[in-house]
């Protein structure tokens, strides 16, 4: 009997340093959501699960992010930083500094959303300004402007497709 209570407990301690690694893991330095829509289509599709590193705080043009605006969760790549500025003007696309930006693996023309953000954008230091792969019709910076550090939830470090599970 004895003997019983004392797996019991060892269990049930084993069990919770489980439950506060796990915590620590998947609350604390990653996360796990899964794509919502083909917004970052061909790269990463609908049902997708993308973990992302919340714990990384230098941000690299070219990076995909997980972000938050208007209580929704986005995923995206960061096309701009601080300090940058942005135009997107009309079929020769995204402009960063002056420059066209020539980026060989969007498959995607990237349109101007009429009204939503006055170009050209200069981004503040705690700014980065978000265009998903597949341009038309995603929801971005075109659509609410650059997106401040504060609502970055992580950094995408690796997706798991179900859609092939």
């Amino acid at each position: 009997m004895e003997r019983d209570k004392a797996e019991v407990k060892y269990f049930l301690v084993r069990l919770g340093v489980m439950m506060v690694v796990f915590w620590l893991l998947f609350g604390v330095v990653f996360g796990v959501t899964a794509m919502k829509d083909n917004s970052m289509s061909p790269k990463l599709e609908a049902g997708d699960l993308v973990l992302y590193y919340r714990l990384g705080k230098k941000l690299n043009d070219r990076s995909v992010i997980v972000f938050c605006k208007e209580d929704r969760q986005y995923v995206g790549r960061i096309v701009a930083r601080g300090g940058d500025t942005v135009e997107v003007a009309g079929e020769d696309g995204l402009y960063i500094n002056g420059y066209q930006v020539l980026e060989t693996d969007i498959y995607y023309r990237t349109p101007v959303y009429d009204g939503k953000v006055d170009y050209p954008v200069t981004l503040k230091e705690d700014e980065v300004f978000v265009l998903c792969d597949y341009r038309e019709g995603a929801l971005d910076s075109r659509y609410f402007g650059p997106v401040k550090h504060s609502e970055i939830k992580g950094t995408v470090i690796t997706a798991v497709r179900r859609s092939e599970l």
